[in-house]
């Protein structure tokens, strides 16, 4: 059956046709029906570069070897019980190893569970009500966090989708990205504000990357008005490096949510932070948090196979840095927008100077991405169908991989 009639199908089914609204690409989204290294097949035998990868988890690309293998072993021994696996102790010690600022760790199901979990905490731990995120920041789909973006430093929270309560939101305030006075002056204000929660780079409408001091700034503020740190590495969580961004910039936040890759492309989510801050999650404290599928033993064995593998050959971040280099140089070439990379993060923005905010990022042409987007998919290169979402690159992705990226980037931009 092709993705057209797939498509009809399924808009009988699920709303709007697909499980995320992300998927929904008109005039309708192809379908796919296998994957392996940097390639996906569609139920219509055409074959993409795949320059999305699910959005961030597939650092190693489409059933690596490695990963699948200690799926399989894992599955071949269970893949749920409801209680504790030695695989727990395995991933938490080596999330802890890498990361300075995280002495204990949770595991949970999703990247939106784990900033939805680290809020309750913040706000346990403080005694606090309010929280504070960036104008544009995703950090999931809960309650608290579904706020429009405002139009000033201390714009008071206003629902993003139907369904969420003014009340809820009325505790979450926001400010710009890259501009710490705003946030100086927002917490001079207001003495309930529990934690800050921030993507030390910005993936979900980027990469929009932090000008020079802009973290350190952030841990100086946050300390000096009483308020936890929260970084949201959900997708910057060794992508851009061992340690994520924390690490890169050495920062160290109090509170720190993971997902995407530390379950290898399983679903999972967890948050980490300060002993002192951690030990008031239940049992040891009264922050209520739990879940039937947390610390599933299929997506531990994944993410443990992921993380060993990457402390295992270090030389594949440079490898990676090198792969969007190559990209940006033609993309620049074709002098029209802008390019913006951290790693094996890139994107191309159709606005003249890289975005530094939200905010600017809204002064795209829209038009001219999809276009864009188009040319590229028509080129045989999958990339994520939005101007507002972040690019990837995996390990998968070879030399003559890249060389079609970049020459499609050289012909698509002029589309």
């Amino acid at each position: 059956m092709k993705s057209s009639d797939l498509f009809e199908r399924a808009k009988q089914l699920m709303p709007g046709g697909v499980s995320s609204p992300v998927r929904a690409i008109r005039p309708y989204p192809f379908y796919v029906e296998r994957a392996a290294g940097s390639r996906l097949t569609t139920v219509d035998g055409v074959e993409f570069i795949d320059c999305c990868l699910a959005y961030g988890p597939l650092i190693l690309g489409h059933v690596h070897p490695e990963v699948k293998g200690a799926i399989e072993r894992q599955i071949e021994k269970g893949w749920l019980y409801g209680t504790p696996t030695p695989l727990e102790i395995d991933l938490a010690g080596t999330i802890i190893e890498d990361h300075p600022a995280v002495d204990m760790v949770r595991f949970v199901s999703s990247g939106s569970e784990a900033t939805m979990a680290a809020i309750r905490l913040a706000r346990g731990y403080t005694g606090k009500q309010d929280i504070v995120k960036v104008e544009g920041g995703f950090h999931g789909a809960h309650d608290a966090v579904l706020v429009k973006a405002g139009s000033g430093a201390t714009t008071l929270g206003v629902p993003d989708s139907a369904g969420v309560l003014a009340d809820v939101v009325a505790h979450t305030r926001q400010v710009p990205y890259n501009d710490p006075e705003a946030l100086d002056t927002l917490l001079a204000r207001n003495e309930d504000v529990a934690a800050f929660i921030v993507e030390p780079i910005m993936g979900n409408i980027g990469p929009v990357l932090p000008e020079d001091g802009y973290l350190a700034d952030l841990r100086e503020i946050t300390a000096a008005h009483d308020v936890l740190l929260i970084f949201d590495e959900v997708i910057t969580g060794y992508r851009v490096g061992i340690g994520g961004a924390q690490v890169r910039y050495g920062v160290k936040p109090d509170l720190a949510t993971f997902g995407k890759i530390i379950g290898g492309g399983l679903p999972i989510g967890a948050f980490g932070g300060r002993r002192e801050i951690m030990e008031m999650v239940a049992p040891s404290g009264p922050v209520y948090q739990a879940g039937t599928f947390s610390g599933n033993p299929a997506s531990l064995a994944a993410g443990y196979a992921t993380l060993r593998y990457l402390h295992e050959h270090p030389d594949v971040y440079r490898h990676l840095d090198e792969a969007t280099r190559a990209i940006e140089e033609t993309a620049l070439d074709a002098r029209r927008g802008s390019f913006v990379r951290m790693g094996s993060l890139f994107k191309h923005f159709f606005r003249e100077a890289p975005p530094r905010n939200y905010r600017d990022v809204q002064e795209c042409d829209r038009e001219a991405f999809s276009r864009f987007w188009k040319a590229m998919l028509d080129a045989g290169i999958f990339l994520p169908p939005s101007q507002f979402e972040t690019n990837f690159l995996s390990t998968a992705h070879t030399r003559t991989d890249i060389e079609k990226i970049a020459d499609a980037y050289g012909s698509c931009l002029f589309a």
